[in-house]
């Protein structure tokens, strides 16, 4: 995966400008679409995968900064890039089986998560093979 592309260039699909009435959201993950993928923090990364924008190129991506940290953090808690990443829908993991096998390894070991994260994390797990 080149690091050095944006999504819109890794996807081929240059998305339109957004409306001038667009909200913060829209005009943020717009913007972050055109910046390389390699430069995108965790919020960055927690923000698209909230919006299920470019989860093929995004959730390795995750998935390398959650083996390290699981708990990583962008502007909203502690561990709000798992958060986002577990709420993925069960179709995603069925797309990339692996990747599911993946965090699945990651959040089988983590323990004392607050409650919230420990019951996304409990619904993610009783979903995987």
């Amino acid at each position: 995966m080149d690091r050095d592309r944006s999504l819109e260039e890794l996807e081929r699909d240059r998305w339109p400008a957004p409306p001038a009435d667009a909200s913060r959201l829209i005009s943020t993950a717009h913007d972050l679409r055109r910046r390389p993928i390699g430069e995108l923090t965790v919020e960055d990364m927690r923000l698209l995968i909230g919006q299920d924008i470019g989860l093929a190129y995004l959730l390795p991506l995750a998935l390398e900064v959650l083996r390290d940290n699981p708990m990583a953090e962008g502007h909203m808690y502690e561990g709000d890039l798992l958060s986002a990443v577990l709420t993925r829908s069960p179709g995603v993991w069925e797309e990339w089986p692996e990747l599911g096998l993946e965090l699945g390894a990651i959040v089988s070991g983590l323990a004392d998560l607050p409650v919230p994260l420990s019951q996304k994390t409990a619904r993610f797990l009783a979903l995987q093979p």
